[in-house]
């Protein structure tokens, strides 16, 4: 279950990108957070894996506060969360195989069993084939893939996803929306910030989703 209570950010200067938002999202939920740049969608992502902080309210993720955690503990709670976000941060001096190994090289996973699941992550999102490539050699598409595959290789209960299908042509798009309806289908909680209304349709011709707006900060919706 993830909680969020009268939730307030503000940045300094006075800035707030969210204001007194309070939303419940249940396990296994497949989540749409909609509205217009600077609604307020990215920042609400963030505070989930603790790379933002609430000003004021409470974010609960499983029963626990995040916006209390000690720093110590908050690499545990990111183990649970795939994060997918923009700026994808791959890495262009390593090969696909590299970039899924690395979060499972950091939590200390056996090499052998790192290998079989980032191979099992790769397949699922249909690079397998290529996991000998540089990521600077794959398509716009394969890059988000290869975000995705990362991300789910710790095998996560929850995916946080900002704004996967931007900058994609319509059928690399649908393949993105289909790979977070079938981890939602295996019981994966999913909530997806965007403004690409035919993402949204399309997931919920496939699955039971729920499709909440931000406006200036604001839950309006």
């Amino acid at each position: 279950m993830i909680e969020f209570s009268a939730v307030t950010k503000r940045y300094p200067g006075g800035h707030e990108a969210l204001r007194s938002v309070s939303l419940k999202v249940g396990d296994g939920e497949l989540l749409f957070i909609t509205g217009h740049s600077g609604a307020g969608k990215s920042t609400l992502l963030k505070l989930l894996p603790v790379i933002e902080r609430a000003t004021s309210g409470s974010v609960i993720v499983n029963g626990q506060n995040v916006g209390t955690m000690r720093l110590a503990a908050i690499p545990y709670l990111r183990r649970n969360i795939g994060q997918i976000f923009q700026d994808q941060k791959l890495l262009y001096d390593r090969s696909v195989f590299d970039n899924v190994m690395l979060p499972l090289a950091v939590t200390g996973v056996h090499p052998k069993d790192a290998a079989r699941r980032a191979r099992a992550a790769l397949d699922k999102v249909g690079l397998l084939a290529r996991e000998k490539s540089n990521p600077i050699a794959l398509s716009g598409g394969e890059q988000q893939r290869l975000a995705i595959a990362r991300a789910i290789v710790n095998r996560p209960s929850i995916i946080i996803a900002d704004e996967p299908t931007s900058n994609l042509d319509a059928d690399y798009a649908a393949e993105i929306i289909d790979l977070f309806v079938a981890f939602h289908q295996v019981g994966v909680t999913v909530l997806i910030a965007t403004h690409d209304e035919t993402a949204v349709a399309r997931a919920a011709t496939r699955a039971q989703t729920r499709c909440v707006a931000l406006r200036g900060g604001e839950l309006v919706s």
